[in-house]
């Protein structure tokens, strides 16, 4: 079955590392903060100006000043610090975020992003995604695999307008886990009964797979 979306999160979770500074867009990373280990500490960063968000607040701790970029509201961890967006874009242009954790519409094999505009909807404006994809050292996007009417999202060539070229390090979706090198996709892991041919058949580009890595 492929994996649900705070399953999909706690994987991404697996990426942060002891000591990051990590980015999450807003949709399906969000999650990612009800996921971070006990045993690390990490940093989670909303480019409206806060270092140190936690997990999303259950009712009785909700406060509505404390809010993402989404505008969801979150908790804070001890030491955290709340600031003005050009000082958190500040620290996005300068290279001070480890990892960047981003939706996506459109992923090209060669790490192509498209993901600031929803076909036939008001596009409210670009966010900080660009920003991000320039300033970030590493970038997961986190996605659903497919579109609906299963159209391709993971493709050749982006249909949409870019946020960025070649800036995409690794991509998790509901159905897997995929590198992007010079070659193209490389499978990672398969999610639990999801088969190589269904992945490919849902996937508008090859995907290699590597000595080691089961399907």
């Amino acid at each position: 079955m492929p994996w649900t979306h705070d399953q999909m999160a706690a994987r991404a979770a697996h990426e942060l590392q002891d000591g990051f500074y990590v980015n999450l867009g807003i949709g399906l990373p969000t999650l990612v903060a009800n996921h971070v280990r006990s045993d690390i500490e990490v940093w989670l960063q909303s480019e409206n100006g806060m270092l140190g968000i936690g997990p999303f607040p259950t009712e009785d701790e909700v406060d509505a000043d404390l809010i993402n970029a989404g505008k969801q509201t979150v908790t804070t961890i001890a030491g955290s610090s709340i600031f003005g967006s050009h000082e958190s874009f500040a620290m996005i242009r300068a290279g001070k975020i480890n990892l960047s954790i981003l939706g996506a519409m459109q992923v090209t094999d060669q790490g192509d992003l498209a993901n600031w505009m929803i076909p036939g909807k008001m596009v409210k404006g670009m966010g900080g995604a660009m920003d991000l994809v320039a300033g970030v050292k590493r970038v997961l996007v986190l996605m659903e695999h497919v579109a609906k009417g299963n159209d391709h999202k993971l493709l050749k060539q982006c249909t949409l307008p870019l946020t960025g070229k070649g800036v995409v390090d690794r991509i998790i979706t509901d159905l897997c886990v995929l590198d992007v090198t010079p070659k193209g996709f490389e499978l990672v892991e398969l999610a639990p009964g999801v088969t190589l041919a269904e992945l490919q058949e849902k996937t508008g580009a090859p995907i290699h797979v590597p000595a080691g890595v089961a399907v």
